[in-house]
């Protein structure tokens, strides 16, 4: 019995001492290969240094705290440029002009080339790009989109400071600014024209300040083309520019917020003002008459994660019924015009029967406040149906489930049925938008006689193969009407609208639950029936060259008639005219153009349209170079951004010196207020190459996203900045953690001796610790060998 005890006690011991062997080996092995390198690195520190570590810092060397980028050597760093935005809007009735300041600031010792990927309204005309280098102002000059490219990649080349503005959807641009110099500032200010939006006696204004993350399908063969006999057909990408629409995002868990953005609005209405409020954000409004307010931040500055939203209200009984305004450019007339129309006469015939596909998404973007304004805006939408209705449910992430498997009569046991598995749902999972689509346009069978099929979409659009939906809905859409509903605090309004305009429905915004009762019930009157439909446009004593939009769209309860157009003369005389029906009645409005009032920028408002008229016909072309040659006339006639011209400005005094290196990298975005983190990018990313599903830890089909979520999750932000911002929590804001950054591309230099040498000598003494404790245990071991032998006689 002791034999075994003490046997069993020896292979404890023994183990012990092996594992003291192996700590030791290792720690003396570390030892001497940390004193191998000091000689190197001494000599490495004790060289002057070069230019090409200008760019390069250690994180005990920042005197404050910095976004940092690692380099190609290990514990050396670039600081990432820091953004703040200044933006002022300026409402002259139904035209807003707003001016956007961006300053690029460099807080490194090296040159920086910096990226940043920003939004704007989709229906903003951009025709502005200036950049301030001290006192100076550079304009920037419009240039065919290849041209204006190879313009800045040569000023950057040479060291001369510029700017390139690119649309990459109408809603998405990238702003590049290359040759910013050490501590240096560089301000771009970018400048548009938009419409004022009126729906249901409200007006509002939306200024988007955070890209949300995008999910971009994995490319997919749709049609296969074998050219030149070679054998080989390459896939048809969903998603134009994969890579220009994707950003590092903020992890807001563990870092403070950034890009602070400052924001004014001079309202200036035209008419009598009633309520005038701020959506999402609290602001101050101070009053000038009784058409007239300025409206500013609470706070000085607000962190760029959701939309600034700014709706007002003519006084009562003050409300404009129609309006026409016009410049004169280059001896031509644009006109503007809006005109709302009569609500459809009451009759006593009972409503349409409607069939109704409610299309919710419940991918990884929605979670949080998103799928529960979601959730309740389609149980309310379900609760008002008819018996009389038929309808489905479709829901959607990576996968799709079709609910009723076709219409279903609304029963009051299956609109409950419906009800409770959608508050049953909850967000996860890539957005698989297309299937979802297809199943509602495609496989619900045929309309029933004398109903009305209406589609209803609520998501977020938080993708980037927005064409291909577009395609999806014009060539199946048949007779229905497509209705979308956006929701969030930063959803993809180009995707939102233009879907519904080419499905030949509404957009409605729902922001937060405070606006889903009102807003759902302003759809919900429009649902029922279109107030205006078979519209046209004439001019009566003279020829119109272009009136877009072309052609135009059906209007619901409470929107109005907004064209534009463009006039062969510089004093026209002559009437407009617009006709269409209210239910079964015919309606007519004439406008004397003598009386139209004078207003500033129309002329790019017509262009912006008339480019969207031919993108939203371009399924129809079979020259693709003709339309954008097409395109591409109407845009630099007006000095506008396209998705085939660009903005750049150089400087022709170069600064950065040929021997400095350039640093490049993107600007890192804010999380979008209320989303998810783990459920947009996932908590263990994936390898490149490999699978991604949009919010999950194994997304599917989404590299872009994949590689945005594996360079975002080391990343923290500063508190320098942290304390620009007033309304920005700062969560580990003090620990500047390095994020990795494919763009950075900073040569190999030296480490520090001193560094090497402490771990040489730290290392050195773990390692004389682990010998001497295993000397002792080697002679414990041969004691109780000795007893062991002894006792039992062996």
């Amino acid at each position: 019995m002791f034999l075994e005890d003490e046997f069993a006690i020896r292979r404890m011991r023994m183990r012990r001492i092996s594992i003291s062997c192996l700590v030791a080996i290792t720690a003396f092995a570390a030892c001497i290969t940390a004193m191998l390198g000091l000689a190197s690195a001494a000599r490495a520190d004790a060289q002057p240094a070069s230019g090409q570590l200008a760019a390069l810092v250690r994180p005990n060397d920042a005197n404050s705290g910095s976004l940092l980028f690692p380099s190609k050597e290990p514990g050396f760093y670039v600081e990432a440029p820091r953004l703040k935005t200044d933006v002022a809007i300026d409402v002259s009735g139904p035209i807003a002009r707003v001016k956007v300041t961006q300053r690029f600031q460099n807080p490194s010792q090296g040159w920086v080339e910096g990226t940043y990927v920003f939004p704007l309204p989709d229906s903003s005309a951009v025709d502005a790009l200036k950049m301030q280098i001290g006192e100076r102002f550079i304009e920037g000059q419009i240039k065919p989109r290849q041209e204006a490219r190879e313009i800045y990649e040569q000023a950057k080349a040479e060291g001369k400071k510029t700017a390139l503005l690119e649309q990459q959807r109408p809603n998405i641009f990238t702003n590049q600014v290359a040759n910013i110099g050490p501590g240096e500032t560089i301000v771009v200010q970018i400048e548009y024209q938009q419409t004022i939006h009126q729906s249901g006696g409200e007006f509002s204004l939306r200024f988007p300040m955070v890209v949300a993350p995008r999910y971009n399908p994995a490319p997919i063969v749709q049609t296969v083309e074998f050219n030149n006999g070679a054998g080989f057909a390459t896939p048809r990408d969903p998603v134009e520019n994969r890579d220009k629409i994707e950003a590092s995002l903020l992890d807001p868990r563990e870092n403070a917020k950034i890009n602070p953005v400052a924001l004014t609005v001079n309202l200036k209405a035209g008419f009598a003002l009633g309520d005038v409020k701020s959506s999402f954000h609290a602001v101050d409004i101070s009053q000038d008459g009784d058409q007239a307010r300025t409206i500013s931040l609470k706070a000085d500055t607000v962190p760029a994660d959701k939309d600034f939203e700014l709706t007002w209200k003519a006084a009562p009984g003050k409300m404009p019924s129609a309006g026409l305004f016009r410049e004169v450019i280059d001896g031509k007339t644009y006109l503007l015009a809006f005109v709302t129309p009569p609500t459809a006469p009451d009759t006593a015939a009972p409503p349409a029967k409607r069939e109704v596909v409610f299309v919710i998404d419940n991918s990884g973007s929605m979670s949080g406040p998103s799928i529960e304004q979601a959730r309740q805006s389609l149980a309310l939408a379900i609760a008002k149906l008819n018996p009389d209705d038929r309808f489905n449910v479709i829901r959607f992430d990576d996968t799709m489930t079709d609910y009723f498997k076709g219409l279903v009569a609304a029963t009051p046991d299956n609109r409950e049925k419906a009800i409770a598995y959608v508050r049953g749902l909850t967000a996860d999972g890539g957005t698989e938008m297309l299937p979802a689509l297809q199943a509602a346009l495609r496989n619900q069978g045929p309309v029933a006689s004398g109903a009305l099929r209406q589609v209803v979409f609520l998501t977020d659009g938080a993708i980037g193969n927005e064409q291909q939906l577009f395609e999806e809905i014009t060539a199946n859409r048949a007779d229905a009407r497509v209705f979308t509903v956006g929701i969030g605090s930063a959803p993809n309004t180009y995707f939102m609208t233009k879907a519904a305009e080419v499905g030949r429905g509404t957009f409605t915004a729902i922001g937060s639950t405070d606006q889903v009762a009102s807003r759902m019930g302003e759809l919900f009157a429009k649902l029922q029936n279109p107030t205006m439909t078979d519209i046209t446009a004439t001019f009566e004593g003279i020829e119109a060259e272009d009136i877009t939009p072309n052609p135009m769209p059906d209007l619901y309860s409470g929107e109005p008639v907004v064209l534009t157009a463009q006039l062969p003369h510089d004093q026209p005389a002559g009437k407009l005219q617009i006709i269409g029906k209210t239910g079964d009645q015919p309606w007519r409005v004439e406008m004397d153009i003598a009386n139209a009032a004078n207003g500033n920028g129309i002329s790019k408002l017509w262009a912006r349209r008339k480019i969207d008229d031919f993108e939203a016909r371009a399924y129809e072309r079979q020259d693709p170079a003709a339309l954008d040659k097409d395109i591409e006339t109407v845009a630099l006639a007006h000095h506008l951004v396209s998705r085939v011209t660009s903005l750049v400005a150089v400087d022709v005094t170069p600064s950065r010196p040929v021997d400095q290196p350039l640093g490049s990298t993107k600007l890192p975005l804010n999380l979008p207020e209320g989303w998810d983190f783990d459920k947009v990018l996932g908590e263990t990313p994936a390898p490149l190459g490999g699978t991604e599903r949009h919010g999950s830890a194994t997304p599917t089909g989404n590299p872009g996203l994949e590689q945005a979520a594996a360079e975002t999750r080391e990343l923290a932000a500063s508190p320098e900045i942290a304390n620009m911002m007033a309304a920005a929590p700062t969560a580990k804001a003090a620990t500047m953690i390095a994020q990795k950054s494919t763009t950075v591309n900073l040569p190999q230099t030296a480490t520090r001796a001193d560094e090497q040498i402490i771990r040489g000598l730290t290392m050195l003494l773990v390692a004389l610790t682990a010998a001497s404790g295993l000397a002792v245990w080697r002679r414990r071991l041969k004691g109780i060998i000795a007893v062991g032998v002894k006792r039992n006689g062996l």
